[in-house]
């Protein structure tokens, strides 16, 4: 089944959603996109739905087809010096700062929002399941955050960041206890389970 197009009619709005919240490691990243009032791809959905080649299709699509769209980042430094609560909110709002068409109403996915930016905005919980222009967000910052990973994990190769993009897998886990942590780590998430905490601060 095909997501909606729009909350409502005749009023250009952004979907905005970010992916890397619960993540060890790397940014978070955000990003924001206005569809066509009449855009329609049943394919779209939310990222984490969809396989890797699925997404890297679409992503040409939301690029190529969008009015407008835009990818940014927190930094694990301000994610350790904000929270990542905060960290999440910077990234979408600087997401939405970089749109040359300026958005009506903002569609943000989840059930909060902060931002010092001056827009009406609807909060929807699982939007990027239900709104084609959060899912396409939710696509571009997956992919984008993705290929950082795996980029990074050839510099940083103890952590199986190719495969788990940061989460805290078991070999992301066993890494960070036999490597040490790396600079792309967040020093203010739990990194290993406490009885293995010794020497990591």
């Amino acid at each position: 089944m095909a997501l909606l197009p729009y909350l409502e009619a005749n009023r250009i709005e952004a979907g905005c959603d970010e992916v890397g919240r619960g993540c060890l490691a790397g940014p978070v990243v955000a990003a924001a996109v206005i569809l066509p009032a009449d855009y329609e791809n049943p394919w779209i959905n939310d990222s984490k739905k969809l396989g890797k080649s699925q997404r890297d299709e679409l992503i040409v699509e939301i690029k190529l087809k969008s009015l407008d769209w835009a990818i940014a980042e927190a930094t694990v430094a301000e994610i350790d010096q904000i929270n990542i609560l905060n960290a999440s909110f910077l990234a979408m709002s600087r997401a939405i700062e970089m749109l040359k068409v300026k958005p009506e109403h903002l569609l943000i996915d989840g059930n909060r929002w902060k931002s010092k930016l001056e827009y009406s905005y609807s909060c929807i919980i699982k939007g990027d399941g239900k709104f084609a222009s959060i899912a396409a967000a939710s696509i571009l910052a997956k992919v984008h955050r993705d290929q950082m990973m795996e980029d990074l994990a050839t510099s940083f190769p103890h952590y199986g960041w190719e495969s788990n993009v940061g989460y805290p897998t078991k070999t992301h886990r066993e890494g960070i206890q036999k490597h040490g942590i790396s600079p792309w780590h967040r020093k203010s998430f739990q990194l290993l389970p406490r009885q293995l905490d010794l020497g990591l601060q």
